[in-house]
């Protein structure tokens, strides 16, 4: 069962999400905080290298399957043309309505 994205709670990571699955950099960029940051699996990543390895250069997308946090926490099929399809989570960082910080990795 997924959550449709545009039932997502918070406006930030919808924001997010919906730009990501439309492979959108410019909204997925202009919901990012300056100096926004990121970890993949514990790992600090470069927010925007990573964006486009494993999202735009691979038609990222995600399939929401819960949320919690009061919806900055997400678990979620990821798939990308790289990996495949895994369950992933999500954390979110939001300071004045923007990502300042974002954490995925397998769930």
């Amino acid at each position: 069962m997924t959550i449709p994205v545009k039932q997502l709670s918070d406006p930030a990571v919808r924001t997010f999400v919906t730009a990501l699955n439309a492979g959108d950099q410019s909204a997925v960029y202009n919901v990012l905080a300056p100096g926004a940051t990121m970890a993949d699996d514990g790992t600090d990543r470069d927010v925007r290298e990573w964006l486009d390895r494993e999202v735009f250069a691979t038609r990222g997308h995600m399939d929401v399957e819960s949320e919690a946090d009061d919806g900055r926490t997400l678990v979620a099929r990821y798939r990308n043309d790289t990996w495949g399809e895994m369950r992933t989570q999500w954390h979110f960082t939001i300071d004045d309505g923007k990502v300042s910080r974002f954490e995925t990795g397998q769930a």
